[in-house]
């Protein structure tokens, strides 16, 4: 369990919670190209249900050069984003949005070789979320397991919050610190729930 001493809090609540997908939501398991290899990580989905409960949209923020190297199309990630989807179900849990980044500058498929603003650890995805939602990056927070989720939230001006699932900070990608360290999502919805009170629902802060 995580010392809530050490753990910043913002000043003001969130509008809304960003998200890594794998080492996060569903377990690390190499590089994901079928759905029949996700599996939630224990409480995840309770954890999203009860963001959804008090109001704040979940969204997912991922790099997904599967695509890039020609291992799985857009269409076969759809279905795979969709299963998840399914996954989460059965908890009474839903995503509000799922923002991927098919890129990579090394890619296979020269469609998507390029050096592009949304794969982190740059912030494009976060701030493209941003503007669909109308939401103040400074008052949202992203959770994720590695050090480019980190350095992501950092270049964006949200809360960086590393969880010791997945990998744990410990890609090396990134010279980048979090705010605070949680043992799993959970623990991060629970101490956002205890601790920061979500800003009340407004037609603004949902996809239009």
């Amino acid at each position: 369990m995580t010392d809530p001493s050490i753990i910043s809090a913002p000043s003001t609540p969130f509008q809304a919670v960003f998200l890594d997908r794998d080492g996060v939501i569903n377990e690390e398991d190499g590089i994901i190209q079928s759905k029949e290899q996700l599996r939630l990580i224990p409480n995840a989905g309770a954890a999203i249900a009860s963001l959804n409960e008090a109001g704040l949209p979940v969204i997912i923020i991922t790099n997904q050069p599967v695509v890039a190297r020609g291992w799985c199309n857009e269409s076969e990630l759809d279905a795979i984003h969709n299963h998840l989807r399914e996954l989460l179900r059965p908890f009474g849990a839903s995503l509000d949005a799922i923002y991927y980044c098919p890129h990579h500058e090394n890619a296979n498929d020269l469609t998507y070789r390029m050096v592009c603003e949304c794969r982190k650890p740059r912030p494009g995805l976060l701030k493209i979320a941003a503007q669909h939602f109308h939401l103040d990056l400074t008052r949202c927070v992203f959770i994720g397991d590695r050090t480019v989720d980190i350095q992501a939230a950092r270049s964006a001006g949200t809360a960086a919050w590393l969880v010791r699932t997945g990998f744990g900070g410990q890609d090396k990608k990134c010279d980048a610190t979090p705010d605070s360290v949680f043992d799993d999502l959970q623990e991060c919805v629970t101490f956002i729930l205890k601790s920061c009170p979500p800003v009340p629902k407004t037609p603004q802060s949902r996809k239009p």
